[in-house]
């Protein structure tokens, strides 16, 4: 078998005690966008490719046919980014939108393979002030993000790539068990 695909399938031995923790998450969003509320998702580079993937399935769907629900993908509107950039700085272009958007009761989630970038820590510590459910999907733990989040599943997996198909799988994984208890 390809290296690769090694490296892939031991990350997902690894991290099947973390699948109670995302259905049970998958449970607890189908409850929150049932009762009108969102869901924010970010991450740099392939991790807000990822966001992206996550909200698209809930603002569309994943298997079934269902109502739309409320997710927004925190890096896809360049015109608030670049503005939050220039005026606040990078490390604020999360956060400021978690402001705006997020309501107490709402999720927020952060992907982040290294559990350290800065814009996305502030914006989990703006979740937190707001009242804001905040989860993380990271690599290898502990890291910073898994610390400040109310809950978070960390991939033990040393490659980006491999973190990444992994929680991308976990994300499936969640579009599933909203669409369940739904």
């Amino acid at each position: 078998m390809d290296t690769h695909l090694l490296k892939l399938r031991d990350a997902l031995e690894r991290v099947d005690d973390h699948v109670v923790t995302v259905r049970a998450w998958g449970g607890k969003l189908a409850g929150v966008l049932s009762a009108g509320g969102r869901l924010l998702a970010c991450g740099n580079g392939g991790s807000a490719a990822e966001a992206q993937h996550l909200t698209a399935e809930l603002v569309g769907r994943f298997r079934a046919d269902r109502p739309a629900y409320a997710a927004i993908p925190l890096h896809a509107d360049t015109s608030s980014i670049t503005a939050i950039a220039n005026d606040f700085g990078h490390e604020q272009v999360f956060a400021r939108q978690v402001q705006a958007h997020g309501r107490p009761g709402d999720v927020l989630i952060c992907l982040s393979t290294s559990g350290g970038s800065p814009n996305v820590l502030a914006a989990a510590r703006a979740a937190q002030e707001r009242g804001i459910l905040a989860w993380a999907l990271t690599g290898p733990a502990p890291n910073p993000l898994a610390g400040m989040c109310d809950e978070a599943v960390a991939v033990p997996a040393e490659e980006t790539a491999t973190v990444q198909e992994v929680h991308l799988a976990m994300i499936h994984m969640l579009c599933d068990a909203v669409e369940e208890a739904l």
